[in-house]
């Protein structure tokens, strides 16, 4: 069964401090009396954060990657306990340390909580310890080296090119090249969009593939920046109810005031794929299924606007 109670998703410091802050305050300072100087640290600047909120927008859980590779700071409200808030929010954080490519994972386990890491494979070692007048335990977690990406075949009859070039100027041929890009995606997509596109993201096709991307398992991620949400609320959207029936794997963020002007779109693929468009209200456009250069390239900016969006209210309010 899908979770749709809840959702974990990556949290920026300078974005989401309010959120993270109160979770942590309730769990460390109110209910485990840790000193609040003990608490804050210049490591939240730095490192990736994983938020979980419920439906409604409340955060409920927190956890924190340092890049170093330490995580820490998991926290989880005392109603939201033992309904998977926490091992969602660590398989997150584990998932971010393989993007980034670490190989070792350590953290300072409260005494009670080692069998739930030890679940995820963490190894404890060495003496118990008091930190912040509570028993700890030591424990690492050994990260495999990453499978290199697989050369995504062209699907064109008799062709034994390792990459396809994709390109369009109608609106036909956006709709066949940004669906044949998405079934070639493994587990994650990044969508860039002015205002979901109806005409293309609102096909049947399209929902069809992003649901069976959303579906592939627990590496699923489907990431999706939107300028603007009036049209698609106003007139209804599939994709707005896939991202609320996956609420837990398909998000929505809107770019920051200072990204608003961005005039293009483009998809991502975690196959090395990617289709650009300079004028997002246009359908001319070129990409490949898989080019790694330039869809990486993309994708550090569609992360650098991902930190710094937040999640529109309306799309908070919606009910499931």
């Amino acid at each position: 069964m899908i979770e749709d109670r809840y959702f974990i998703e990556p949290a920026v410091w300078s974005v989401d401090e309010a959120n993270l802050r109160a979770v942590r305050t309730q769990v460390f300072i109110v209910e485990q009396k840790v000193p609040e100087a003990d608490e804050w640290d210049d490591d939240d600047m730095l490192a990736d954060h994983a938020l979980a909120r419920t439906r409604e927008g409340q955060a409920i859980g927190t956890g924190r990657l340092t890049p170093d590779g330490r995580i820490g700071r998991m926290a989880v409200l005392a109603d939201w306990r033992s309904q998977g808030v926490g091992a969602g929010l660590l398989r997150h954080l584990i998932e971010r340390a393989r993007e980034h490519g670490l190989r070792r994972l350590q953290l300072h386990s409260q005494k009670h909580a080692i069998p739930f890491y030890a679940s995820f494979g963490f190894v404890a070692h060495g003496e118990e310890f008091i930190e912040c007048d509570i028993v700890h335990q030591a424990m690492t977690l050994e990260l495999p080296a990453p499978e290199p990406a697989p050369l995504v075949r062209s699907s064109l009859i008799g062709a034994s090119l390792l990459s396809k070039r994709l390109t369009s100027e109608r609106a036909g041929e956006l709709r066949d090249v940004t669906l044949e890009l998405i079934q070639s995606a493994r587990h994650e997509l990044c969508i860039y969009t002015r205002d979901l596109e109806p005409p293309l993201y609102d096909e049947h096709a399209l929902i069809e593939a992003i649901r069976h991307v959303a579906l592939s398992g627990r590496r699923a991620s489907v990431r999706i920046l939107v300028q603007d949400t009036t049209r698609a609320l106003r007139d209804g959207h599939r994709l707005l109810d896939l991202s609320q029936r996956l609420s837990s794997i398909v998000h929505m963020r809107r770019p920051g005031f200072d990204d608003q002007q961005y005039a293009g779109a483009f998809l991502l693929t975690d196959s090395g794929g990617y289709f650009f468009r300079t004028f997002g209200d246009r359908f001319e456009g070129e990409g490949d299924l898989y080019y790694p250069p330039r869809r990486d390239e993309l994708k550090r900016y569609f992360d650098e606007v991902w930190e710094r969006a937040e999640q529109p209210q309306e799309l908070r309010r919606l009910s499931l």
